[in-house]
């Protein structure tokens, strides 16, 4: 599945099962070149990584609530605004601004 977000087409993977819920980013040595999409979602945690991550918090409308660049393991990330999250290595993301539109969601 491909999102545009700031016109930067990225690769994502939905979580919407429990495992690939559980599981996320954690125990990856390698920085992934694709993105987790995680839908009803309003926080992450960053426990058990092995690199920080950036996340991206969006609402209903598909637009960015939230950006938090370069969370370093072992952290909680939470947004009440936000009922999905999605999650990146570090570096993928490039001119992310708060109210932006994701398309292809």
């Amino acid at each position: 599945m491909t999102i545009e977000v700031e016109n930067q087409i990225l690769s994502i993977k939905p979580c919407t099962h429990f495992l690939p819920r559980l599981k996320g980013m954690m125990l990856q040595k390698k920085k992934l070149t694709y993105g987790l999409y995680f839908p009803k979602c309003s926080s992450l945690h960053t426990f058990f990584m092995r690199q920080p991550i950036d996340i991206l918090m969006i609402n209903s409308h598909h637009q960015i609530v939230a950006y938090y660049k370069n969370v370093k393991p072992w952290k909680i990330i939470s947004n009440q605004q936000a009922c999905a999250c999605l999650e990146f290595s570090t570096g993928i993301l490039k001119n992310i601004t708060i109210s932006s539109q994701i398309k292809g969601l």
